[in-house]
């Protein structure tokens, strides 16, 4: 037997059975060598990444605290009153959620670790999305019972988005129901993934005492208090079988994705735990083969292992292709790679993916690419092209902030005092044109009238909007002309709450927050044609603009999207009038005519027209446009689509009838149900319009045990009762209008 205690496992010196007295101070490996900065090979960038309540938060606490980067482990829930270190805003220890990702970074055993904690909730996905796009690899949290749940889904999706290379950890495996042989198959079955355990579980529920390790065929026993001490032991004999057959599972699922494997598999050749690990690796980093590990972070079981997975299955900055949109002197864009080098032999290029507003002004988060940056440099936006000097350079350990003095290729850093956007990319260079692609933000599913209870909050209240707006891509806010009223627009009823309660807490505005509204689109049913001149003489030059084309629905799964073609032939409209023709239709498509809603889903060809020598000009063929919408809705036939949602609902058996009799009430679409242990999983469809006080509906008819989670699905058509009250809705609001408009007549 083996004893390796945790500080020896990160120090490879230590004191064994017991860990290092604290004191973190950066050490000299974190930032360079004594040949310069710290090699590529030793650095990872990492994001952590789960379904609500899988553990990720608690997950990253130990991690911390194993490597030596805090004193003490906090639980999410903050009930000794201190609380996570990377759940920093007072609203997610409060509710035990996380609302805002968390950047911290870490030594283990002289590798550099640069960790994003992520949210669980589908209302703050935008988190994640930016999170993946900056990261080199991905661990996917599963929790053990509930396995792989709606959420997991879309975030599996942002991995596969962004060819982030991920390895599994299955957590919780002490809670009551926990089967991890069950995750597996889910992975395998609804996510897709070629996966197989690296590790099996010593015992279950209250009975977890390690795992076995399927590599290195050794079992790994987690003692002591804390579990800082780590047993290298012989593989139990009731459970030897087991491991060979599973050991034999995971050759063959590597050897199906790996020429080196697959050719010593035909050849009968038993693989050595080495040939292994560099099997993995090699399918880890081509995003064919997903290990998965195993643990419970509550119990501190699993931990330092899944870091030492960490370092030898994810890549480091140099194995990931990072490219970069260059334009040409004719403006022609081509991509390019970006140097991973860690020094400044090619001009310093990041990519700004988070801002936070702090206590010292605009905290903007930037992952470098290429070069390097020191304090005290002048950088330039490549889309503004401004120049800015970097007065502070900080790294970031949740909210606390550790200065340096310079950064390169593969860090994660922040600025202080930078004007920008997210997904704004900076150089050294000024006129670069190059520009980092930047990260997808979803559309927002739901809206809210929100005002200042008291009027005299109105500076304080724009002063928080302008601040949450430029924060988050998918938080935002209009002002409604037909309603005369603001509205505010986002992910989920969560989201919107969430950033109500902080212009309370922070900026000392309470809000009131009228009715739900949901995105309804208008579309197409049926290609129309159109045929429209715009004509105006008023003396001198007047205006004229004739199109002639079809306005069409486009298929179903682009039911979202707008689309513009210019077929016409010869020089029946001057090209340089086409912009003003595809402008005219979008803003048409700003508001429908039917319900006030945004039009989506259609195609404008122009086809033919004619233009006047002296009277054409760019406003006569935008209004040509408009005319030309209008005359499709006066002849075309229009639908209403709405949001769906997938919605899973996880409650005990016995509450099975009443749940499903909800969601017929609420026209929902079921799609599967799933049992375990005394527990059910329902999964459907149903529109957004519908799911409002849900929640309160669920927990009060299943004692509080039940819950659920939705995630946008698609846009379909919505009911011909609700289609004809939200033109109703439209008509009694547009009517007082247009008789204002006839009596100033």
């Amino acid at each position: 037997m083996t004893l390796l205690s945790r500080a020896s496992c990160s120090l490879l010196k230590a004191k064994p059975a017991c860990r290092a007295p604290f004191k973190w101070a950066r050490p000299a490996a974190w930032y360079c060598t004594a040949a310069g900065p710290l090699p590529l090979e030793r650095i990872r960038n990492i994001g952590i990444s789960a379904h609500i309540d899988s553990g990720k938060t608690t997950l990253t606490e130990r991690i911390l605290y194993y490597t030596g980067r805090i004193e003490e482990m906090h639980e999410v829930r903050g009930k000794d009153g201190v609380g996570a270190v990377m759940d920093s805003m007072e609203l997610e220890r409060q509710r035990g959620i996380t609302i805002q990702s968390a950047a911290t970074y870490t030594m283990w055993k002289d590798h550099n670790i640069n960790i994003i904690d992520t949210p669980g909730h589908v209302d703050f996905t935008v988190e994640v999305e930016r999170a993946l796009r900056v990261l080199d690899g991905a661990v996917l949290v599963l929790c053990a019972v509930g396995g792989v749940q709606s959420q997991t889904l879309t975030v599996n999706r942002q991995i596969h988005r962004y060819s982030v290379p991920c390895l599994a950890f299955i957590n919780k495996l002490d809670r009551m129901g926990a089967n991890p042989y069950r995750v597996l198959n889910q992975m395998r079955s609804k996510l897709h993934h070629n996966a197989a355990f690296i590790q099996l579980p010593i015992g279950l529920e209250g009975d977890t005492k390690g795992v076995v390790d399927l590599v290195e065929e050794k079992a790994i026993y987690y003692e002591g208090n804390l579990g800082t001490i780590l047993r290298y032991d012989e593989i139990p004999q009731e459970m030897r079988v087991e491991s060979e057959e599973r050991r034999l599972e995971l050759i063959e699922h590597l050897s199906n994705v790996d020429e080196h494997l697959g050719e010593m598999f035909l050849e009968e050749k038993t693989p050595t735990s080495n040939d292994l690990h560099a099997g993995i690796r090699r399918a880890c980093l081509a995003r064919s083969f997903t290990p998965v590990m195993m643990g419970t972070a509550l119990k501190n079981k699993g931990v330092q292992t899944l870091l030492d997975a960490v370092l030898r299955y994810l890549p480091n900055p140099a194995e990931v292709e990072n490219k970069a949109l260059v334009q040409d002197t004719a403006g022609k864009e081509s991509k390019v790679l970006l140097h991973s080098a860690r020094d400044r032999s090619h001009p310093f290029v990041g990519l700004a993916f988070k801002l936070e507003a702090g206590k010292y002004g605009q905290l903007t988060y930037v992952r470098v690419y290429q070069g390097g940056l020191r304090k005290g440099e002048n950088i330039f936006n490549t889309r503004t092209n401004k120049r800015v000097k970097v007065s502070r350079l900080v790294q970031l350990h949740s909210n606390n902030m550790e200065d340096v003095n310079e950064v390169f290729a593969g860090d994660i850093c922040a600025l202080f005092g930078i004007d920008c956007a997210s997904g704004d990319t900076f150089t050294t260079q000024p006129k670069y044109p190059i520009s980092m692609e930047s990260m997808y933000v979803p559309d927002p599913v739901i809206s809210m009238s929100i005002k200042p209870k008291n009027p005299k909050d109105l500076d304080s209240f724009s002063k928080a909007v302008n601040r949450f707006t430029r924060e988050d891509p998918t938080y935002r806010i209009q002002w409604d002309t037909d309603n005369k009223e603001t509205i505010a627009s986002g992910m989920g009823e969560l989201h919107l709450e969430i950033y109500a309660q902080r212009m309370q807490r922070e900026y000392g505005c309470e809000v009131v927050m009228g009715k739900p509204k949901v995105a309804f689109r208008e579309t197409l049913v049926s290609p129309v044609e159109f045929n429209f001149v715009h004509k105006k003489q008023s003396g001198g030059a007047g205006q004229y603009g004739h199109i002639i084309g079809v306005v069409e629905p486009l298929p179903t799964q682009e039911n979202t999207q707008l689309a513009f073609s210019d077929e016409t032939m010869g020089t029946s409209i001057p090209k340089q009038f086409i912009p003003a023709i595809e402008k005219g239709f979008k803003e048409m498509c700003n508001k429908g005519m039917m319900t006030g809603h945004k039009i989506a889903g259609v195609r404008f060809r122009v086809q033919d027209g004619s233009s006047h020598m002296v009277d054409s000009n760019e406003i006569s063929f935008i209004l040509a446009a408009q005319g030309a919408m209008k005359q499709a809705y006066e002849f075309g036939a229009w639908m209403v689509l709405e949001p769906i949602m997938s919605v899973e609902i996880t409650a005990p058996e016995e509450f099975q009838g009443v749940v499903t009799s909800h969601m017929n009430k609420r026209h929902g679409i079921i799609t599967g149900t799933d049992a375990n242990q005394g527990w059910f999983s329902l999964y459907c469809e149903v529109p957004l319009n519908d799911m409002f006080g849900y929640a309160n509906e669920l927990r009060s008819s299943t004692q509080g045990k039940g819950e659920f989670a939705m995630e946008y699905s698609c846009y379909l058509p919505a009911r011909s009762e609700v289609m004809e009250e939200l033109v109703s809705q439209h008509e009694s609001l547009t009517q007082p209008e247009v008789a204002k408009k006839k009596s100033r007549r």
